[in-house]
């Protein structure tokens, strides 16, 4: 029960919009066509048995995490672990921006004053999500067990209660009327199939992350599957029951989903808690992401497809860089779309489909390379899976292009081309460096030299010097000054210290600090000698401070760095206030 909390409440909260979705497509046909919400949500619980078979499968196979990325990068090749981990990251953004979106829903559902500021409540959720995530705070399965339960319980009394009923015991929401611009044919029917499968998202994450379950690892991951299958498919078909039997069409500022609450519960407590609930669900399950696709940009950047730093982790293990970029995106993600669950809905699942393929294709290449005993079955089930998930994927693309899908067409091929440049540069950077080879012997060069930039004789220039003679063998101390009696005060002020230390004075009639340095450096490193330039920099106590102390030291830093092969080191000085 503890992995079902931790790893299915992706799964299990769609049914918030699963149904839904189908409505609103049929719905185009009139309220009688929404007869057919029974034999179209029957095909998609169909398509679950499948997948929950074939991923079953996958588990056994991949022990160490079957994610599709995992998966194709072993046995199908560079292009379609490419193709998977494009669609990963494009399926964890709208996992995020669709759950939050859909808990929006189901909040104002429950308090219609909401209804207008959907965006502002996603976007809260969103900064919570994230603040919480950069903090480090680790999912626990058994914090998430009762939220679950009490979900799995709501959903239960609302088929049960609502089927017991002979009508309903509430009527919630204003009526709209219904435009009919649609035949009832197969392709309406394809296109309530084809958003109705959104429901399917989530039913792969268990098989990406049998590490987390006890041991024996594989048959719990298995159990946890079916028991995810069962519990998604009986709700499924239960709400869809409910909807054919009740003719449940859309109506004003309430979901589909909170008009069954009302028929089973009536508008009283139980509505507003189970709102609440379904409202907690959805915010946990965006969360899902923030654990997944962070670790999937690590995976990416050890993998050089990825910049190196989304594999860095904080002193709390926490990828934060790939929390920000989730956050980011689905932040603008949610304000392109206004919170619009069904603007999303048309984006949602084909990202999904294309992992379902790619991990049960996958799985027929490993059964046909290794052919162990017993697997012509094996791969015939992995094999049917593959193919209803691509009927199931074109059927998507082709009646949701124009609703939306082409955002993914265009964002999926993009996401690989900018994973591939990425790797090539770190292919060339390597070539480059020679990484993996043995380097030639260190180049014995000439004495050293050390340059630290001075304005005046202080503390500070005696703890900058002591540093720079610890380091090289020459030292020299360098000063710009435009005042010509300012520069007769210095070199009277460095002969009574004498440090034993050049002092060379640059005239800087307009003022200038950092090319006259940068021109004096370019011009030290002539002779081929390495030189280091050694910047002290003066670093308050505390932060508040740090904006009165002048950035030249930062600046002069950039400016030798982006224009000399010189070593540049900053050099602090602590204040003790």
């Amino acid at each position: 029960m503890e992995g079902l909390a931790a790893l299915s409440l992706d799964a299990l909260s769609s049914v918030a919009y699963g149904p839904e979705a189908i409505v609103l497509a049929l719905v185009a046909a009139g309220s009688g066509a929404l007869a057919a919400t029974l034999p179209v949500t029957l095909a998609i619980v169909l398509l679950l048995v499948a997948l929950v078979v074939s991923y079953s499968q996958v588990i056994a196979v991949h022990p160490d995490g079957g994610g599709a990325y995992a998966v194709a990068k072993k046995d199908l090749g560079v292009t379609p672990s490419l193709l998977a981990a494009a669609s990963l990251v494009v399926d964890y953004v709208l996992t995020v921006a669709v759950s939050l979106a859909a808990g929006a829903d189901a909040l104002a559902s429950a308090f219609p004053a909401l209804a207008h500021d959907k965006l502002v409540v996603t976007l809260a959720g969103l900064a919570l999500l994230t603040a919480v995530n950069l903090r480090g705070v680790t999912e626990s399965a058994r914090v998430l067990m009762l939220p679950t339960v009490l979900f799995i319980m709501a959903i239960a009394g609302v088929i049960v209660l609502g089927l017991l009923r002979p009508h309903p015991a509430a009527v919630v929401g204003t009526e709209q009327p219904l435009h009919v611009h649609e035949a009832l044919g197969v392709v309406l029917v394809l296109k309530a199939f084809s958003s109705g499968c959104s429901a399917l998202t989530g039913v792969e994450a268990i098989a990406n992350a049998v590490p987390t379950f006890r041991t024996p690892r594989v048959r719990r991951a298995q159990r946890t599957e079916l028991m995810l299958g069962a519990l998604l498919g009986l709700m499924l078909i239960g709400l869809a029951v409910l909807i054919h039997r009740d003719h449940v069409a859309p109506r004003g500022e309430v979901t589909i989903l909170a008009q069954l609450t009302a028929g089973a519960y009536g508008d009283g407590w139980a509505y507003y808690a189970t709102n609440l609930i379904v409202t907690l669900i959805l915010l946990l399950a965006a969360n899902t992401s923030f654990g997944g696709l962070p670790v999937l940009m690590s995976l990416l950047a050890r993998d050089h497809r990825l910049p190196h730093l989304f594999g860095l982790r904080a002193e709390r293990p926490v990828y934060r860089y790939g929390v920000v970029a989730l956050a980011l995106l689905a932040a603008v993600l949610l304000i392109a779309v206004d919170a619009d669950t069904h603007r999303l809905i048309p984006l949602f699942a084909i990202g999904v489909f294309i992992g379902f393929t790619l991990s049960q294709v996958g799985l027929v290449r490993h059964w046909a390379t290794d052919q162990p005993d017993g697997w012509l079955p094996r791969a015939l089930i992995n094999g049917t899976g593959a193919l209803l998930t691509t009927l199931a994927g074109v059927i998507l693309l082709t009646t949701k292009f124009l609703e939306g899908a082409w955002v993914v067409v265009i964002a999926v091929p993009l996401l690989m081309l900018l994973f591939a440049r990425i790797q090539r540069y770190y292919t060339e950077v390597g070539k480059e460096l020679e990484l993996g080879r043995v380097p030639a012997a260190p180049d014995r060069r000439a004495a050293s030299l050390v340059i630290v930039p001075l304005g005046e004789v202080s503390k500070l220039a005696r703890h900058a010097i002591s540093a720079a003679l610890a380091l090289g063998d020459e030292v020299v101390a360098v000063a710009v000054q435009a005042d010509p009696d300012r520069t007769r005060a210095l070199r009277d002020a460095w002969e009574r210290w004498n440090p034993g230390v050049r002092l060379d004075v640059i005239d800087s009639p307009h003022r200038s600090l950092v090319q006259p340095i940068v021109d004096y450096v370019q011009r030290a490193a002539q002779d081929g000698r390495q030189i280091a330039v050694l910047i002290p920099e003066v670093e308050p106590r505390h932060r508040r401070y740090e904006i009165l102390q002048n950035q030249r030291g930062l600046l002069l830093a950039t400016v030798l760095r982006a224009r000399t092969d010189v070593v540049v080191c900053m050099l602090p000085y602590r204040l003790s206030m």
